[in-house]
Formats: structure tokens, C-alpha cells, sequence
């Protein structure tokens, strides 16, 4: 009975239990480096954002018989909800991925459950704030003829670029954030086989 129970036992020798524990940092080492890649990418989009603004002055003509009269005009990104929306979401995202930097470091083996969980509810968060301020930002670009929005884009070109390329880096930082949940997940449910 005895000899049974040993056979059934996988036994390692020194080489298997090295590779094991490289696999096992290896993936420590690329969990940290998407946590701190996220944590630079929201950063970075919150930043973009939250200092985007730009005046500008803009001929209106109210009646067809006078000149035009040239006012200021400016955009700023807490104008519109959904920026405010995209920097609040990119800066709890950040936030996070500091807060998960730590706890991956610290190496507890009970919290993985938790930060899946919180990973997910970054990437939800993130998407939804890169839908909002997308679809904002081309309403912008395009306008809408229908509810007649014109085009502001041509006229607040450095703002609405700005937009656009803190749009790409929170979409990023979302899709990094949905690697975790990824690599996370694999490696618990390796763990409990």
C-alpha cells in the first residue's frame, strides 16, 4: 500500500524545483511590470487631461448686417462631465495600481482573490470612462447635424488633440489592467489544481 502512495507522489529534483520557482517569479516579475505600466499610463492620461485647456478668439457674427465681434472663447476639460468623468476614473485607477503595487510586493498570498476582483472593477471603470470621453470627444471632431452641434475641433485643435491622446494612453492603461485580471486568474486557478 505504501509503494502506491509513493508512486502516485510526484517527486522533484533540485533542476524541477528551480524551474517551478522561475516560473513563479517570472510571473511575479510580469504582474509587477503591467501594475506599474498601468500605474504610469492612467497617470500620464489623468495628467493630459486634467491640464488640457485652451483660449481662443472666435468671430461671431449675430446679425448679418454688422462685423463680427471677436470674443474669447475657451474649452477646459471640466466643462464637459464626461472629462471630468475620464480624470476622476484615471486617477482612482492610478491610485489603485499604487495601492496593488504594494500588496503585489509584499508578496500576501490571501489577497489575489481581492485584487482580481479590484482589477476588474478597474478595467469596468476604465472602459467606461474612455466610452464617455470618446464619444464626446467626437462629437467634437464630427459634430452632429442632427441636434445641430457644430464642429469645435477645427477651432480648439491643440485641446481636442490632447483629448485623443489621453484617450489612447487610458484605453491602454485599461487594457493592461484587463492582462492582470488575466495572468491573475490563470495563476490561481493553476494554484489550486
Amino acid at each position: 500500500m505504501e509503494s502506491q502512495n509513493k508512486a502516485s507522489v510526484p517527486v522533484m529534483d533540485g533542476y524541477e524545483r528551480r524551474v517551478v520557482a522561475s516560473r513563479s517569479e517570472g510571473a511575479r516579475t510580469c504582474d509587477l511590470l503591467l501594475r506599474v505600466l498601468a500605474l504610469v499610463l492612467t497617470l500620464a492620461a489623468a495628467i493630459v487631461l486634467g491640464v488640457d485647456k485652451q483660449t481662443k478668439v472666435v468671430p461671431i457674427k449675430i446679425v448679418d448686417t454688422l462685423p463680427a465681434i471677436n470674443l474669447p472663447v475657451s474649452a477646459k476639460w471640466h466643462y464637459l462631465s464626461a472629462f471630468t468623468y475620464s480624470v476622476a476614473s484615471n486617477a482612482i485607477a492610478c491610485s489603485y495600481a499604487a495601492l496593488s503595487l504594494v500588496l503585489a510586493v509584499s508578496g500576501k498570498k490571501g489577497i489575489m482573490s481581492i485584487v482580481i476582483v479590484l482589477d476588474l472593477l478597474m478595467v469596468a471603470m476604465l472602459f467606461s470612462s474612455n466610452g464617455a470621453a470618446l464619444a464626446i470627444g467626437l462629437m467634437g471632431y464630427q459634430g452632429n447635424s442632427h441636434v445641430r452641434w457644430t464642429k469645435v475641433c477645427h477651432v480648439f485643435g491643440r485641446f481636442c488633440n490632447q483629448v485623443a491622446v489621453s484617450i489612447s494612453l487610458s484605453l491602454l492603461g485599461s487594457i493592461l489592467f484587463l492582462l492582470l485580471v488575466g495572468i491573475t486568474s490563470l495563476r490561481l486557478h493553476k494554484k489550486s489544481k
